[in-house]
């Protein structure tokens, strides 16, 4: 199965040429992965936001699967744990702004290279990549071996969540490699068009942190009880195990990207160029993932209480916005190989279309998560305070739906074109100094508690796909150089 991509011959289907496929051939090919000749840069635009965003939205459902079950057997524990999970994914929020920066700029470098047919450029970038991924999570990994506790202790935890998690944050933390390693590796992936390769490497890596999970949070079978660690200790074999399958593909022969052991030869030069690509869009990511942690500080002040009920309110939004992430995901490689290709209207159509595309996703989810917020929240957990308010964030939240909608597509797409200016300014206005401002105001001015910080959210969301939308019209990023 994970394997099946390597002996897809080319068909008409493969080709640019010849009919189009109907919707169920359409999402067969997207699946099952199209031929490494096939050309993203021609042909119906409708057809290839299609064939590149369908694995990669599977693929970040299969993320939003593991965060909802993830959380849904952590929840057994009691809301200290509840919390547990919850300080140290705000705390992770590090290696993944620093993860997701440097894979902006691997997509960015990966797609434009191949928009180019330039197979050499595009291996290159790659190796350069995984070097600097690995040297970052060796730094942040030593790091938080050493200071969980104490970061816990930083991030407002209270004495039982210390003493339940420090060993949780300790695991989570100090694996961070394989995190970051799958974050940058199927980045590579999707920019070459390997959209299908990445989806089945994340697919078998959390299939196995899925499997894991209660295995050691409850000691089943032959497995210890390891509690809320147990989740930590499945998460990293789990991940692990997709890295080294990841990357084991970079090496084999017949992908869009090959790597061979000479790539990895230290290039400053291309080194230096994706560190000014990355490290932008690496502040961007930061801006955005340091409001998440300014608002859990804010909900911590109300207690472990409020704290549970949001995380299990966010982990379920997580649900949704993953798999648009995914779209958004196919949108920029839209933009970086058209780009390449010299094509920047295609871009822009191919961006618009994917937006629509993903409007329509995310309300009709919205619409659900507001009916049937009592129902959903109810399977995480049975404690009426902790209920309460993780409805009240499902809500509220979703309500921005449609709106963010588009708003992630436009972002992801600038990111695409490797214009990572234009979005970080637009997130330090929308994030520090709007959203952060606006929840600590509602929550502790006006008195509105954890219902005014899952009100500043979605008013966040809404201006930021308001704003974005303005400025993407204005087409500077078309003229972006990688």
């Amino acid at each position: 199965m994970l394997d099946s991509t390597e002996t897809v011959k080319p068909t008409p289907e493969d080709s640019n040429e010849g009919r189009e496929p109907g919707l169920f051939d359409a999402v067969r090919q997207a699946i099952r992965g199209t031929h490494a000749s096939y050309d993203y840069t021609s042909g119906s635009i409708g057809r290839a936001i299609m064939l590149l965003s369908i694995p990669m939205v599977l693929e970040m459902l299969m993320e939003s699967v593991f965060a909802v079950v993830d959380v849904f057997f952590v929840g057994r524990l009691g809301k200290d744990a509840v919390a547990t999970v919850g300080l140290t994914e705000s705390m992770l929020t590090i290696v993944y702004t620093l993860a997701i920066g440097l894979s902006i700029g691997a997509t960015a470098m990966v797609a434009r290279r191949t928009g180019e047919r330039d197979a050499e450029g595009a291996a290159r970038t790659a190796a350069q990549v995984i070097i600097l991924g690995l040297i970052v999570s060796a730094v942040l990994g030593i790091a938080g071996v050493l200071l969980a506790p104490t970061l816990l202790k930083a991030m407002g935890a209270e004495p039982g969540v210390i003493e339940t998690g420090s060993n949780f944050t300790r695991v989570m933390l100090g694996c961070n490699v394989s995190v970051v390693m799958l974050f940058l590796i199927n980045a590579i992936f999707r920019g070459a068009g390997d959209a299908a390769i990445a989806m089945r490497v994340l697919w078998f890596a959390n299939a196995i942190n899925i499997l894991l999970g209660p295995c050691l949070i409850f000691g089943l079978g032959p497995f210890p009880e390891l509690g809320v660690t147990g989740a930590a200790v499945a998460t990293t074999i789990g991940r692990g195990t997709g890295a080294l399958y990841a990357f084991s593909r970079l090496l084999k022969p017949g992908g869009r990207v090959n790597l061979t052991w000479q790539h990895f030869r230290l290039d400053p030069a291309l080194m230096m160029r994706l560190l000014r690509l990355s490290g932008m869009g690496t502040f961007q990511v930061f801006i955005g993932m340091a409001s998440w942690v300014g608002l859990t500080l804010i909900n911590a002040s109300f207690g472990s209480v409020a704290l549970a009920g949001n995380t299990i309110g966010m982990r379920v939004i997580m649900f949704a916005l993953l798999p648009s992430f995914g779209m958004s995901n196919a949108a920029a490689t839209m933009v970086g190989q058209a780009l390449g290709a010299g094509k920047p209207e295609r871009a822009e159509q191919a961006v618009w279309k994917a937006g629509f595309y993903n409007m329509c996703f995310l309300g009709v989810v919205g619409l659900l998560f507001i009916i049937f917020a009592g129902q959903i929240v109810r399977l995480f957990t049975q404690d009426p305070a902790v209920y309460a308010y993780g409805v009240d964030c499902l809500r509220i939240v979703a309500c921005g739906f449609l709106f963010y909608a588009y708003g992630m597509v436009i972002t992801q797409s600038f990111n695409g074109a490797g214009d990572t200016w234009t979005p970080t300014v637009i997130n330090l206005f929308v994030f520090w100094l709007w959203e952060i401002p606006l929840a600590y105001v509602l929550a502790i001015y006006f008195n509105l508690g954890p219902h005014g910080v899952f009100l500043a959210v979605t008013i966040a969301f809404s201006t930021l796909a308001v704003v974005s939308a303005v400025v993407f019209r204005r087409g500077r990023w078309k003229t972006h150089k990688v």
